[in-house]
């Protein structure tokens, strides 16, 4: 082949290319060398929600749930998260594991959320952590405060404090300031009960107290006769009574019924006014612990004007400084929950209802606590000075 002939080969060959190249990019409608730029995100941001709606609890899960629904209107009525409005996606744990479980399978699986705020029972919260950590799931819990949890992955979050703190706040509480010093435990057999009775039993022991019994039951319970006639037999100076709401019921009118004539302290779980509601006169004078929350007169009416009631049980305002503080980590760093899991660690959210500041230890638990104690008058409890 001649030189002129090569030569022309490849002018053809180079004309070939070009039009193939011409023809790709008015196939694709861009240049080949121009990257391609999804679109933004648009429509509602997905998160999910666990706690307590109908069963033990259901007061404060419900409750907390319209704390969360005030939350997102108001986020939502600033422009929500970049524009995008924040959508919930409720599901009942029901303060029970396996409801709790099959409910945040569902919220990672099928609904491919974020973020689940939640469980609001320890039992909800501990039955799923695993595959939430699994899934790179960010979950943030408004209300379980087992210390077992401090150890749940790198994942898992809560702006309630770790009941390490409320164990030893109560030790100290009932020994020094009550001056009692031979105490019975009475305690829901949960991952919440026996966290705080082990707290509270190591710290009063190591105060120089005296445990004269430890008598758990199960959650189900409803008849604790058997446990109380035990404790009034023990002949303990106070009786400290963990559970929650449905079996505390019951528990206290028994209590009386047998007549323990004891002084009786319960656990946070009893800021929920059902309880003292229905027991009435029996609950005069009991005594329980609760953390501090700095709450404002304008939080206290919008749930009073979205309930009907001035109820407001525990854990509401936490639920309610989630979804604030989940707002501004997307606005920070968008919906990739490894991005929201980073920014936890280094938020610091101040203004809040449950707590003066919100910030998150290398553990995922909210840093400090502090606790007040109520008294039940008149079937109201109210905040000792």
């Amino acid at each position: 082949m001649s030189s002129f002939t090569k030569g022309l080969v490849g002018i053809i060959v180079l004309i070939l290319v070009i039009v193939g190249l011409s023809f790709w990019a008015s196939k694709s409608g861009q240049k080949p060398t121009e990257p391609v730029v999804p679109p933004a995100p648009t429509g509602p941001i997905k998160i999910g929600f666990i706690g307590p709606l109908t069963g033990d609890a259901a007061n404060i899960g419900q409750n907390s749930k319209a704390a969360v629904e005030i939350a997102v209107e108001e986020v939502n009525a600033s422009g929500g998260v970049n524009g995008r409005p924040l959508e919930v996606i409720y599901e009942d744990g029901q303060c029970n594991g396996k409801a709790a479980a099959s409910a945040a399978s569902k919220l990672i699986d099928i609904d491919k959320v974020p973020v689940i705020l939640g469980g609001a029972c320890s039992g909800e919260t501990s039955s799923f952590t695993g595959l939430a950590e699994q899934a790179k799931t960010v979950v943030l819990s408004y209300c379980a405060s087992a210390p077992a949890l401090t150890q749940a992955g790198d994942y898992i979050f809560r702006n309630v404090p770790s009941d390490n703190f409320q164990g030893v706040f109560v030790a100290d509480y009932i020994f020094n300031k009550l001056q009692k010093t031979k105490v019975v435990v009475l305690y829901v057999q949960s991952d919440y009960g026996v966290g705080i009775k082990d707290v509270f039993v190591t710290k009063f022991k190591e105060l120089g107290g005296t445990i004269v019994a430890e008598e758990g039951y199960e959650q189900v319970s409803r008849d604790l006769r058997s446990q109380l006639t035990k404790i009034k037999a023990a002949k303990p100076q106070l009786l400290y009574f963990i559970g929650y709401t449905e079996a505390s019921i019951p528990g206290l009118k028994q209590a009386a019924e047998l007549k323990l004539n004891l002084p009786i302290f319960g656990s946070d779980a009893w800021d929920d006014n059902k309880i003292w509601t229905e027991v009435g006169a029996v609950g005069e004078g009991v005594m329980y612990s609760i953390p501090f929350s700095p709450l404002s007169d304008e939080f206290k009416a919008k749930m009073k004007a979205k309930l009907g009631s001035d109820t407001l049980t525990i854990c509401s305002p936490n639920a309610y400084d989630g979804v604030k503080l989940l707002a501004g980590a997307m606005a920070q760093v968008g919906t990739d929950a490894t991005a929201i899991k980073d920014a936890f660690y280094r938020a610091s959210y101040t203004g809040g209802v449950s707590s003066p500041e919100i910030r998150f230890d290398q553990n995922g638990d909210l840093v400090g606590a502090n606790y007040v104690v109520k008294v039940v008058k008149n079937s109201k409890a109210e905040v000792l000075p």
